[in-house]
């Protein structure tokens, strides 16, 4: 590949210098909008540098060492002898989709978005914040920490491509718009992808971000998506991993609600090395709603760290939250959910709740619901459960004749069903019910529903 790019060896000063060094040939190939906060994100990053388990908010996953180690960091979109059309391609006959490819953070021309009701934008974020500066202006960065996260702040500071969807007023997006993430390269790589979601006032699109490696290198992986969602406008956003072990995926995902919005999410880890997703709904319109859901499952040393913030900013309001999780083998997860109800959010409605299954006795989860109140009339409740499978229900299935190992994967099935129910898109919802399953039987982590290839030469095989 001939991006532009050097080698690091990931300590935060060594990411600080490769900006500085960099930092022109970035911004010459950028919008004034997204240079305009790379100045303020690098003093962030400079002060707090890539967050330890020193940071409260990340005591649970050190990340430092992940960011260690000779990469080759993604300055400029490269050009593969490979086509991402030759290499990957889904076929799900009943799941009918927009869909558009994101290589390496980088927008991908290829993709399949015609028949898009009138006013949609849906694209490049590095075209998008030149053609329409004003927009750009208006919602970029306004959701995202970076004054605060060293992840968020250097996110910011290199940050130039990714995708964007823009709904317009009134606005009804009737078939999913699907976002297929791919980390391809020869030698171990270092990322970023910023996106952006603007949906106008009484707008609704459902989003699928599938978030997918296909070669066997390593990779870190720094994304963020903020969110918009304007008064009485509905957003359904799925983000599925299906990475393997030798990916580190940083994820954050910020949206701010109005009046009457309704923002569901749904984070399902099926494969990963190490991920962190902070996932963050602000509800600052009366009456609107946020869901936030997460299923992940985890085996050899894999780890999942999922820290949610959902603040009720305003009076009643109403939130959500049911994260699920098994672990098997020598893995480990993490679970942060704090609610804030802020003085002035009377009437406030928020539930919170972690469940997780630990297959061995080597299998490790912390999780740490938490609310913090400043309002006197409100109902809110949150509670975890760790727990291993259970015997008497064991029992009854083997005393029914069904042998030890299908007796397990019918209890871990049950166990993530309730997640599972919360996709709404009936074709998607069938589609991880299969790959859960296969997830369970230790089967290959590949979608049987998508074909991955491999290039060698002129010969191209595929699995």
């Amino acid at each position: 590949m001939d991006n532009v790019i050097k080698n690091i060896i990931g300590k935060d000063i060594s990411i600080g210098e490769l900006f500085e060094e960099y930092r022109s040939q970035i911004e010459e190939h950028s919008s004034e909008v997204l240079n305009s906060f790379r100045g303020e994100a690098f003093d962030t990053f400079q002060e707090t540098g890539i967050p330890s388990n020193k940071v409260e908010n990340y005591k649970y996953t050190n990340l430092q060492p992940f960011f260690k180690g000779d990469f080759k960091f993604s300055i400029a979109p490269g050009k593969s002898e490979q086509n991402v059309e030759d290499v990957f391609s889904c076929d799900v006959d009943t799941l009918d989709t927009y869909t558009l490819y994101v290589v390496n953070g980088w927008y991908y021309p290829l993709n399949d978005l015609e028949g898009l009701p009138a006013g949609v934008r849906i694209g490049s974020l590095a075209q998008l914040s030149k053609d329409d500066p004003a927009f750009f202006k208006k919602y970029y960065g306004k959701r995202v920490p970076y004054l605060s996260d060293g992840i968020a702040a250097m996110n910011t500071m290199f940050a130039q491509d990714g995708f964007v969807i823009h709904i317009p007023k009134g606005v009804v997006v009737e078939k999913p718009i699907q976002i297929v993430n791919i980390l391809m390269s020869e030698e171990s790589l270092m990322a970023t992808q910023r996106n952006l979601i603007v949906m106008e006032e009484n707008s609704e699109a459902k989003v699928m971000v599938c978030d997918h490696t296909l070669s066997t290198d390593k990779f870190v992986m720094n994304s963020v998506t903020e969110g918009h969602i304007a008064r009485d406008a509905r957003l359904d956003f799925y983000n599925l991993q299906n990475q393997h072990n030798a990916t580190t995926q940083v994820a954050g995902f910020y949206f701010e609600q109005h009046e009457n919005s309704l923002v569901s999410t749904n984070n399902l880890t099926l494969h990963a090395g190490v991920a962190r997703n902070n996932i963050e709904l602000k509800l600052a319109g009366e009456h609107a709603e946020g869901r936030a859901y997460g299923l992940y499952l985890l085996d050899k040393n894999q780890h999942v760290d999922n820290f949610s913030y959902i603040d009720h900013a305003v009076a009643e309001c109403f939130s959500d939250e049911l994260f699920k999780g098994v672990l098997d083998d020598y893995s480990t997860g993490a679970f942060t959910g704090k609610i804030m109800v802020r003085p002035d959010a009377q009437k406030t409605n928020a539930y919170q709740s972690n469940n997780n299954l630990l297959l061995t006795n080597d299998a490790k989860i912390n999780t740490k619901p938490q609310l913090e109140i400043y309002a006197d009339d409100v109902k809110c409740s949150h509670g975890a459960t760790v727990g291993q499978l259970d015997e008497d229900a064991m029992f009854y299935l083997r005393t029914r004749g069904i042998n030890k190992e299908e007796a397990t994967i019918l209890l871990m099935y049950a166990f993530a069903y309730e997640v599972i129910e919360k996709i709404k898109v009936k074709p998607l919802r069938e589609q991880i019910r299969g790959l859960v399953e296969q997830r369970f039987r230790g089967e290959l982590d590949k979608c049987h529903s998508c074909v991955v290839c491999g290039q060698k030469g002129t010969e191209i095989t595929c699995l």
